[in-house]
């Protein structure tokens, strides 16, 4: 009885391996040409920065180019969409941030499933936010703009990327906790908000930090607060929100790549363990950090918790801003 239980045992294992072995030879062979890595957002926005920074060195790694498509559009709800549709083999990325989260609360209707049409493969990292204002506003401190702001209930404004965006959320989350009223002024990209910022036409702007300290580091604006819970090392004489006295004023910025939801689970910790051995060659890591971006070291389960959580909360302090969904 034992022989035939040792075969019986034997060819199910074989049936077994013999399945495996497709899935294991597409993820080695991956990446069998160039791979579309869609950034949804416009050129120069933060995540456009960072995605850039770990991809061409992640094109070097698997021996592929890597074609960065700029698709913005709604939101980031454009790029995200091709996304979904496009072949679940690895070949098509998506680079996108805390406005995939913004994204679901935004909109009435979206052309995906926000928790069932992609798999979040593992974060790039995360970065804080700062307040910048124009040097000719005459504003110090955090605590000046705040007296202006108080002292003129809905006179002042503040510039976003666009409803939804990073910038405007982490507006929101400043605006709710120093507790006054401003008008926001949605733009179409970083590059437009930032000079009316400059020009002064705008009287703040609260954005992911790698898109603002160019404009810093050459005195176009002045950095008033950043929100992490210390102070970053990119700007080290910048007070915290926290140092302000807001509390709760913080709002942390994250990138990430995501793939189709059937992509293969060997291609998916495949381009994982690329990814993550692309954020740790010390070049990408000096100029992350020379950007602003803190590692955000997570597995692929981890980061899919992250992001599913991520999009409860954005969409909580949505309700609580009163941002209204668009069709």
């Amino acid at each position: 009885m034992l022989i035939p239980a040792l075969r019986r045992t034997f060819g199910l294992l074989g049936f077994a391996l013999a399945l495996a072995a497709p899935a294991a030879a597409l993820a080695q062979a991956w990446p069998t040409h160039d791979i579309r890595a869609v950034i949804p957002l416009a050129p120069g926005n933060a995540q456009d920065v960072v995605g850039r920074i770990v991809l061409d060195q992640l094109s070097r790694q698997v021996g592929q180019p890597i074609v960065v498509e700029n698709r913005a559009g709604a939101g980031g709800t454009t790029g995200a969409a091709l996304v979904a549709k496009a072949p679940a083999d690895g070949h098509t990325i998506l680079v996108h941030s805390s406005s995939f989260s913004a994204g679901y609360a935004l909109y009435r209707s979206l052309p995906y499933d926000t928790f069932n049409d992609f798999t979040a493969v593992i974060p790039l990292g995360i970065q804080p936010t700062v307040l910048v204002v124009a040097p000719a506003k005459g504003w110090k401190t955090l605590a000046d703009l705040v007296a202006a702001a108080k002292a003129s209930p809905g006179k002042l404004n503040y510039a976003s990327a666009g409803i939804g965006a990073a910038s405007h959320l982490a507006a929101e989350r400043f605006r709710l906790s120093a507790g006054f009223a401003a008008q926001h002024i949605p733009f179409r990209g970083p590059i437009e908000a930032m000079t009316e910022v400059i020009t002064g036409r705008i009287d703040f702007y609260v954005l992911p930090i790698v898109a603002a300290l160019p404009h810093i580091n050459a005195g176009n604006v002045i950095a008033l607060a950043v929100s992490t819970p210390g102070r970053t090392p990119a700007l080290p004489d910048v007070p915290t929100t926290a140092e302000a006295g807001l509390k709760d004023a913080s709002y942390a910025f994250w990138n990430g790549i995501f793939v189709p939801a059937k992509t293969p689970r060997d291609v998916v910790a495949r381009l994982y363990q690329e990814t993550r051995s692309a954020l740790a060659v010390p070049s990408v890591r000096e100029r992350l950090a020379r950007a602003g971006q803190d590692p955000l070291p997570m597995t692929t389960e981890q980061f899919e918790t992250y992001f599913r959580d991520d999009v409860r909360n954005t969409a909580a302090l949505m309700r609580e801003a009163g941002v209204q969904p668009q069709d």
